[in-house]
């Protein structure tokens, strides 16, 4: 088949530089522009360092969509709606939007939610994906396979801790360097912006989940990644827990369930999700780990691009990871 052509708006910021990291080497794709208003003329090098020497692609302000068939949103949360509305993109042409805009189910939007564990037959047949978040991916995989049976009964405890470029590329007061490093500490706990998405995809499988899912995220003191510990009260034995994740996940093309004690390091730099099971008295815990600018981010929206033009899943995105 022909070359995948995309664009990418808002091309400066982690999930960008994430995301032309993978395309510059997707066999499948070939990369148009890259729209950035405040970095036009820049070599995309210049700003993503990791690239020089991958690609002489020069930053744009202009937006050529007769050229392209897939538009990557890259943009602060907001901006995606206001760029939506503020340009007629071709219907014909494929947006992915990794921003929080269009990942609420709405009669105003066309957007399908874009978690393939979840919706990957409406993934395939979809012009529109909302991409999720880093934290909801984690907190998901985790969670979906006991509300596909009904056996979320009980009150869901998480703590989930997540790297500093989850906070994006601009510095901030919780962000820089000489505050994040050997520090953690805990932000919008029991009102973190991911747990809407969360209980909507929830609810999706199990429609009548009224219990609380008590969310305590943690800026932790490394670049990237996330962990998630979570637990509840499931009547199931351990070997059942097992077997009915094992059957939820088995045609997942990264999500693996393992029966060893995770380590972060072993989902960074790769789209996987890990997930690991444990049985104490009446409750399942639940560990899941994921890489936050790769399956929280830029990895997740290459495979559901993949997903929508009809090539293998896992199309570009045999990362390795970089702890061993």
């Amino acid at each position: 088949m022909s070359k995948i052509k995309v664009g990418v708006i808002g091309g400066a910021g982690y999930t960008a530089g994430e995301l032309l990291r993978i395309l510059v080497f997707h066999p499948q794709v070939e990369i148009v522009f890259v729209n950035s208003s405040s970095n036009a003329g820049n070599k995309i090098a210049d700003i993503h360092s990791g690239l020089v020497g991958d690609t002489d692609l020069v930053f744009t302000s202009e937006l050529p969509f007769e050229k392209v068939d897939a538009l990557f949103l890259c943009s602060a949360h907001g901006d995606s709606r206001k760029f939506m509305e503020a340009n007629n993109v071709p219907r014909h042409i494929k947006i992915i939007d990794l921003s929080t805009d269009y990942r609420a189910k709405s009669p105003e939007h066309d957007f399908v939610y874009g978690l393939p564990e979840l919706n990957r037959d409406e993934i395939k047949k979809a012009s529109r994906i909302a991409n999720p978040g880093c934290f909801a991916t984690a907190i998901q995989v985790a969670l979906l396979p006991l509300a596909s049976k009904g056996l979320l009964t009980d009150e869901v405890h998480i703590n989930a801790i997540t790297g500093s470029t989850g906070a994006g590329v601009k510095p901030s007061s919780t962000s820089h360097f000489s505050w994040r490093n050997n520090n953690i500490s805990v932000y919008k706990a029991f009102g973190h912006q991911h747990l809407q998405e969360i209980g909507q995809s929830v609810r999706q499988l199990q429609p009548g989940f009224e219990k609380p899912i008590n969310f305590i995220p943690v800026r932790g003191d490394f670049a990237r990644g996330i962990f998630v510990t979570a637990y509840t009260r499931c009547s199931m034995s351990l070997e059942e827990a097992y077997e009915l994740y094992h059957g939820f996940y088995k045609d997942s093309a990264f999500t693996f369930v393992v029966d060893e004690n995770p380590d972060m390091k072993q989902v960074v730099n790769t789209n996987k999700a890990i997930v690991y099971l444990e049985k104490h008295d009446d409750k399942l815990f639940i560990i899941s780990a994921i890489d936050n600018l790769l399956k929280g981010a830029s990895g997740q929206a290459v495979q559901n691009m993949n997903l929508m033009f009809g090539l293998d899943e896992k199309t570009g995105l045999n990362l390795k990871s970089i702890g061993f």
